[in-house]
C-alpha cells in the first residue's frame, strides 16, 4: 500500500504531463488543420499565379508578334511609298491593282492583234527572202553558166588562134608551092573564108554582149529590190514600240539580208568585170581584123586587087577553055587521021618550057596530095586513138561493110565482136556471132533483142571484162 500511496504523486505528475500533453496535442492538431487549409489555399493561389504567368507570357510573346507586324506593316509603307498602313489600305490597293490587270489585259489584246499583223508581215517578209534567195541561187547559176560560157569563149579564142597560126603557117606553105596564075584564086577564097569567121565572131560577141548586158539589168534590179526591202525593214523598226519589238524580225534575219544584199552586190561587180574582160576580147577581135557592121562602114576601091584577082581568074577561065577546044579539035583531027592544021601546030602544040611548068604543076600537086594524105593519115590514127581510149574498143575493118571490135579489156586477143553494116548508108547494124560472142548470151538477151540498144551493150560488156580483171 505504502508503495502504491509513494507511487501516488508521481502517477499523479504523470496524469498531469498527460494532461498537458494531451491538451498541447490537440492545439497542435487544430493549429495543423488550419495550416493545412492555408497549405492548401496557398497551394491554390500558387497555381492560379503559374497559370497567369503562362498567359502572362503567352500575351508578351503575342504582343512582339502583333509590335512585329506593325513594324513590318510601318516598313512596308516605308520601302513602297505607297502609304499602306492597315490591312484595309492593303485592301484597298489590291483592288487598284486588279483594275489595272483588267487595264494591261485589255492592252495586251489589242498588242496580241499588232502582234499577229507584225507576225503576217514578217510571214511576208520571209517569203520574199525565199524568193530573193530563189532569185539569187538563179542569178548565181547564171553567173557560172556565163563564167563558164567565158571560159569557153577564152578556149575558143585560144583555139582560134592557134588555127589561125596554123592556117597561115599552112597556106605559106601552099602559097610559097602555088604558080602565080592559082595564087589569085587561092587568095581570093581565103578572103571569103576569112570574112565569113569574122562575121561568125562578130556575132557570138554580140550575142554574149547582150547576154551580159541582160544578167547586169536583172541583178540591177534584184539590188534595188533588196534595198527597198531594207528600207521596208528599217521603217517596221521605227514604228514599232517596246512591247513589238519581241515579234519584229530577228537581227540575224536582217543580217542575212544585208549578207544577201552584199553577195549581189559582189555578184554584179564580177560580172562588171566579166563585161570588162569580154570587151578586151571584143577589141582584140577588132585588132585582129573583127568590126561591127553596124558602127562600121566598109569602103570598097575603085581599083580593088579582089576585083582585079576575079577578073584575071575568069580571063584565065575563058583562055583554057579556048585551049581546051582548039585541043579538042587537033585530037580529032590525030584521031582520024588527018594532017595537024598549020594554025593548030603552033598554037597548041606545047613547047618544052610550057611542058617543064605542067610537070612542076604535077610535081606539086603530088606534093600537095602526099602531104594531104600524110595529114589524113595522121589524123585518121589519132582520131582511132582517141576513140579507143574513150570508148575502150578498137574498131577494125575487116571486108566490106563489116566491122571488128576488139576490147581493150580481153582476155584473149582472139575475142572480138563483129558487125555488118545493113539498110540505106549503114544505118542498121547487125552482130554476126563468133565464139567470143557466145560466151555473152545474157547481154545479148538484154540489150540487143529487148532493149535494142548496142551502145548499151558495149557498155554493159567493157563493165564485165573490167570487173573480171578487177577480180582476177
Amino acid at each position: 500500500m505504502k508503495s502504491e500511496l509513494v507511487r501516488l504523486p508521481k502517477v499523479e505528475r504523470e496524469l498531469k504531463q498527460l494532461k498537458e500533453e494531451n491538451a498541447y496535442l490537440r492545439e497542435m492538431r487544430e493549429t495543423n488543420g488550419l495550416l493545412r487549409e492555408e497549405v492548401e489555399g496557398l497551394q491554390r493561389k500558387l497555381g492560379r499565379q503559374e497559370k497567369m504567368q503562362e498567359n502572362l507570357v503567352d500575351l508578351e510573346l503575342e504582343k512582339e508578334r502583333l509590335l512585329a507586324k506593325l513594324q513590318s506593316w510601318e516598313r512596308l509603307d516605308q520601302s513602297t511609298g505607297l502609304s499602306i498602313r492597315t490591312p484595309e489600305d492593303l485592301s484597298r490597293f489590291i483592288v487598284e491593282l486588279q483594275q489595272r490587270e483588267l487595264a494591261l489585259k485589255e492592252r495586251n489584246g489589242s498588242l496580241a492583234s499588232s502582234a499577229r499583223e507584225l507576225d503576217k508581215v514578217r510571214q511576208q517578209l520571209q517569203e520574199e527572202a525565199r524568193q530573193l534567195g530563189t532569185q539569187l541561187l538563179e542569178e548565181r547559176k547564171k553567173r557560172e553558166t556565163h563564167e563558164a560560157l567565158a571560159r569557153r569563149l577564152q578556149k575558143r579564142v585560144l583555139l582560134l588562134t592557134k588555127e589561125r597560126d596554123g592556117m597561115r603557117a599552112i597556106l605559106g606553105s601552099y602559097d610559097s608551092e602555088l604558080t602565080p596564075a592559082e595564087y589569085s584564086p587561092q587568095l581570093t577564097r581565103r578572103v571569103r573564108e576569112a570574112e565569113d569567121m569574122v562575121q561568125k565572131v562578130h556575132a557570138h560577141s554580140s550575142d554574149m554582149e547582150a547576154q551580159l548586158s541582160e544578167a547586169l539589168e536583172e541583178l540591177g534590179s534584184q539590188k534595188q529590190r533588196a534595198d527597198m526591202l531594207e528600207m521596208e525593214l528599217k521603217m517596221l523598226q521605227s514604228q514599232s514600240g517596246p512591247a513589238e519589238q519581241s515579234v519584229l524580225l530577228s537581227r540575224e534575219e536582217v543580217s542575212a539580208l544585208r549578207l544577201k544584199i552584199e553577195e549581189l552586190e559582189g555578184e554584179r561587180s564580177r560580172l562588171e568585170e566579166e563585161k570588162k574582160k569580154l570587151e578586151v576580147q571584143l577589141e582584140q577581135l577588132t585588132l585582129v581584123g573583127d568590126y561591127d557592121q553596124s558602127k562600121t562602114k566598109v569602103l570598097h576601091l575603085a581599083v580593088n586587087p579582089a576585083s582585079e584577082a576575079r577578073q584575071g581568074l575568069r580571063q584565065d577561065q575563058a583562055r583554057l577553055q579556048e585551049e581546051c577546044e582548039r585541043l579538042r579539035t587537033l585530037l580529032g583531027t590525030l584521031e582520024r587521021g588527018g594532017p595537024v592544021p598549020a594554025g593548030l601546030e603552033a598554037s597548041c602544040l606545047p613547047s618544052s618550057k610550057e611542058v617543064a611548068e605542067l610537070k612542076k604543076q604535077v610535081e606539086s600537086a603530088e606534093l600537095k596530095n602526099q602531104r594531104l594524105k600524110e595529114v589524113f593519115q595522121t589524123k585518121i590514127q589519132e582520131f582511132r586513138k582517141v576513140c579507143y581510149t574513150l570508148t575502150g574498143y578498137q574498131v577494125d575493118i575487116t571486108r566490106e561493110s563489116q566491122y571488128r571490135l576488139t576490147s581493150m579489156y580481153a582476155e584473149h586477143k582472139d575475142d572480138c565482136l563483129i558487125f555488118k553494116a545493113t539498110g540505106p548508108s549503114g544505118t542498121t547494124m547487125q552482130l554476126l556471132e563468133t565464139e567470143f560472142s557466145r560466151t555473152v548470151p545474157e547481154l545479148i538477151e538484154l540489150h540487143l533483142l529487148r532493149q535494142d540498144s548496142i551502145p548499151a551493150f558495149l557498155s554493159a560488156l567493157t563493165l564485165e571484162l573490167f570487173s573480171r580483171q578487177t577480180l582476177a
